[in-house]
């Protein structure tokens, strides 16, 4: 029985209103969206007289550390959470080690994924929104507090790298007015922009040379695989944070439907990271995995060696491909 309840932004609102000791939680391998919601709904929380704080069992990558100049995540206030909420958080299985344990404790989740797993007491969940910090923004006003230039910042933050730097499929008219109303507010968006998407460490690099070189074609060219592993990330120094972004490349490639990176977990385990393009929905195929996302962005974990990997993938997006050509000739003889 489903014991998760729906909540408005209003509801999402008082819920808060009503709670001190207040305990927020992003995903684990954190972007810019759940650390920009994170951050945003601190600060918020902050500002009202709140007693809150904000963990993520990996940490903040350094190329955040903009989000927290002035806020030391050293000397956050310690007590016992007596509210949790998650911020673009789907499934209990992103909290991580650290943070696992409130997994059954999480009053408010706040998301946009249409994969949410609904393991919260009360979701507000938007899957038409193009980041979780659209609905954060929201849920901001109506707690009555101003978005200012730091909460404004986060915000943007999450905006932007959610959509591609305003590149997806998922960016709708609200996300632009959002993010003119956060250039309004005084952020500054090319230092951002830049730090996301034109920004590489040495390391980075380095790992994108040895991962094109695994690049491999399937169905004639419309499916793409690139291929992380662990070796490839001790050989370059690289860290989790100068992954980002190597998920896009295969999707890239013209003539390509479909983009898959395996990033290697273990012996036999490899986390699936699927971009696609129009025609076919990449939560759809990865959910036969047993993962979940959005339409053109999703994932899931695959327990096997390489070759069983890709295999498995193909075997799931065969149908879909056979779907996609079925159609366009039922098109064509139209």
């Amino acid at each position: 029985m489903d014991r998760c309840k729906d909540v408005s932004v209003q509801q999402a609102a008082a819920l808060l209103q009503a709670q001190n000791h207040i305990l927020i939680l992003c995903h684990q391998k954190p972007d810019g969206d759940t650390l920009g919601s994170g951050f945003a709904l601190l600060y918020a929380l902050l500002s009202l007289g709140k007693t809150a704080r904000i963990e993520c069992s990996d940490g903040v990558p350094q190329k955040f550390a903009y989000l927290h100049t002035d806020y030391d995540l050293t000397h956050q206030p310690e007590f016992e959470p007596e509210y949790v909420v998650a911020v673009d958080i789907a499934d209990v299985q992103l909290f991580g080690e650290s943070t696992a344990r409130y997994s059954d404790r999480v009053g408010l989740c706040i998301d946009h994924h249409p994969s949410n797993s609904r393991y919260a007491a009360h979701l507000l969940l938007d899957p038409k929104a193009a980041g979780t910090v659209e609905k954060i923004e929201e849920v901001i006003r109506a707690l009555g507090v101003t978005i200012d230039l730091r909460i404004a910042t986060c915000l943007y933050t999450g905006l932007t790298t959610d959509t591609g730097c305003f590149r997806y499929s998922n960016v709708t008219a609200r996300t632009h007015y959002l993010a003119a109303q956060l250039l309004e507010a005084g952020v500054d968006h090319f230092p951002i922009d830049k730090l996301m998407f034109e920004t590489k460490t040495p390391a980075r690099l380095d790992l994108e040379r040895q991962v094109l070189e695994t690049l491999e074609y399937a169905f004639e060219g419309r499916l793409a695989f690139l291929v992380i592993t662990q070796q490839m990330m001790e050989t370059a120094g690289a860290l989790e944070e100068d992954t980002d972004g190597i998920a896009a490349i295969p999707r890239q490639i013209a003539g390509v439907e479909v983009g898959i990176t395996l990033k290697q977990k273990g012996e036999r385990s490899y986390r699936v990271s699927m971009r696609t393009n129009q025609q076919i929905n990449a939560s759809v195929v990865c959910g036969k995995l047993g993962g979940g996302g959005h339409a053109r962005a999703a994932g899931c974990t695959i327990q096997a060696d390489l070759e069983q990997a890709k295999a498995m993938l193909q075997n799931a997006l065969a149908p879909e491909f056979a779907r996609c050509d079925a159609q366009a000739g039922r098109k064509g003889d139209g």
